[in-house]
């Protein structure tokens, strides 16, 4: 296996530094894609290798190679085979079969060689097996670390000592999380509503929104799946979504859920599973919705509020019905987490416009709590509790979060809350007492949406960040931060200048437990408002 190794390194860096034009993907994007690091020395690549989150395996393009190698790849779409020769020594790799040939003998593979858009590709850890290579990924990075054992035996050198090289050190690992919302509720970022039922359109537009995104440093995006008691996946418990195909329950002709995170995943970023809890419409008239759809199927499940339709979290079975959904995209795909919006108990009530629970109160309170707001917000701490023991039972991996809104409470009414005076709260408005769930370690993470800028007053970015990590300080709770650049360009103080949110991304890189950052929304990322995107990209090093 000497020789193959000695040919073959260099083989591997032409494989890694090839095009893979799969996807259209923008100069920007491309210009920030992995970096790939041999023996210390930073590799040019104009363009991204995609990896298998679940398999942890990175894909890199099988290309034609160069005579000067005297080395040949063939690929036989007839039989599915990639064969490389070079020196007597060969590799015959088959789509879909989970063992290789290296010289007559088999090896085992964890991910078979895809054909994805004409394009052969095939796992780079199977190189490094082997040849004796070590390969380190870091998603928040986008690097890929190379080690050879050998340290890098060039053509020719064979039998002699490699040469002593520089040391280099590829960019100090991190964390930290850049993700961006994808609204799907009334097309607000995906799919446009000029897309309404066209399959190649909406896949087209959702492609295109990944290139931007990631061309602005986005490593993460948290997309609506369930905007209003319905699916962008194909379920047995609720009717496909209207936004796909302007009809509740009709059949979009492909399933959405999975080329999202095809495509996400493909170009090394994570994707989250975005779903609204207890909204079921948008507005009351249930004549539009599918049969199956729990307006329809349960309306005793339903409260009509403020013009809209909203699940009861109140009774039992209308929360498991909720997470019976949910847990079907856990269980079916392989998504990253499983994310929840503020949509608890819905707010602004008033003395005269209540949200109709009282025969719900009175039936359904086995603790016997006197208060409706504490059996409120012991329905909704029943809910995440319960959520999230399911999620982790089926696959610890995968993260649980949810981002309520940024004032747990004012310091006016509970001596333990922020310095603020917002006129709802979370505990008080809707009923989330996010504070419980941390303490009991219910989530893995938690994105307070602080909507407000350094100079407001009434609810100061800075102030809130600082009662957020005090929060999750000693707990096993992350804290990503969620911002608002749809503010800029407004009126409200702070947001006449795109440097508002690179001020509010430098203040959090000064408060060890912020994990990272979400903003509302990609629709309003890729306006570039107030020129936001170069500063994003200057201040993301890319």
């Amino acid at each position: 296996m000497k020789l193959l190794r000695t040919w073959f390194i260099p083989l591997l860096i032409l494989l890694i530094a090839c095009p893979f034009a799969g996807v259209a993907r923008t100069e920007a994007a491309s210009a920030s894609a992995i970096q790939i690091y041999l023996n210390g020395d930073l590799l040019p690549s104009d363009t991204a290798p995609y990896l298998k989150p679940k398999e942890n395996v990175t894909m890199v393009p099988l290309r034609v190679i160069s005579e000067s190698l005297g080395a040949s790849v063939l690929w036989s779409q007839a039989t599915k085979t990639a064969t490389i020769q070079k020196d007597g020594n060969k590799l015959v790799l088959i789509t879909g079969h989970s063992v290789a040939e290296v010289n007559g003998e088999p090896v085992g593979l964890d991910v078979s060689v895809e054909n994805i858009q004409g394009r052969t590709m095939v796992p780079l850890r199977f190189v490094s097996e082997q040849l004796g290579l070590d390969v380190v990924w870091n998603q928040s990075l986008k690097t890929i670390s190379l080690t050879s054992n050998e340290g890098g035996v060039q053509p020719g050198e064979e039998g002699q000592d490699p040469k002593p090289q520089p040391p280099v050190t590829p960019p100090q690992a991190s964390d930290e999380l850049r993700g961006a919302w994808v609204s799907t509720v009334y097309n607000l970022d995906w799919p446009s509503s000029t897309s309404t039922g066209k399959a190649e359109a909406q896949k087209q537009d959702y492609v295109k929104l990944l290139d931007d995104l990631q061309g602005m440093g986005i490593n993460a995006v948290f997309v609506q799946v369930r905007p209003s008691g319905d699916a962008f996946y194909p379920s047995d418990l609720v009717p496909w979504s209207s936004y796909l195909t302007g009809v509740s329950g009709k059949d979009p002709g492909y399933d959405p859920l999975q080329f999202m995170i095809d495509e996400t995943h493909r170009r090394g970023m994570e994707f989250h599973a975005w779903f609204n809890p207890f909204r079921a419409s948008t507005d009351t008239n249930t004549s539009k919705l599918a049969n199956n759809h729990v307006a329809n199927s349960h309306p005793e499940w339903t409260v009509k509020f403020a013009n809209k339709l909203y699940i009861n979290p109140g009774i039992p079975e209308a929360r498991e019905h909720v997470i019976d959904a949910i847990m079907e995209v856990v269980n079916r795909y392989d998504i990253d987490g499983v994310h929840l919006d503020d949509y608890f108990y819905p707010s602004g009530e008033t003395k005269t416009s209540q949200f109709a629970d009282d025969s719900t109160f009175k039936q359904y309170n086995p603790k016997s709590l006197s208060d409706k707001g504490d059996w409120r917000r012991d329905n909704i701490n029943e809910f995440v509790k319960d959520l999230g023991r399911s999620v982790h039972q089926v696959k610890p991996n995968v993260s649980f979060g949810i981002s309520p809104f940024g004032v747990w409470r004012n310091k006016s009414t509970d001596p333990t809350g922020s310095d603020t005076k917002a006129g709802m709260t979370a505990y008080d408005s809707t009923y989330a007492d996010v504070r419980a769930w941390i303490q009991n370690g219910w989530i893995d993470y938690v994105a307070p949406q602080i909507y407000w800028s350094l100079s407001f007053n009434v609810a100061k970015y800075d102030t809130l960040v600082d009662w957020w990590a005090k929060e999750v300080a000693g707990s096993s709770v992350k804290l990503y931060i969620g911002h608002a650049p749809y503010k800029l360009g407004t009126s409200e103080a702070g947001w006449n200048s795109a440097q508002e949110i690179i001020n509010q991304l430098k203040y959090n890189s000064g408060v060890p437990e912020v994990r990272g950052s979400i903003f509302f929304s990609a629709k309003e990322l890729r306006k570039n408002p107030l020129g936001l995107i170069p500063l994003l990209q200057s201040y993301y090093g890319l």
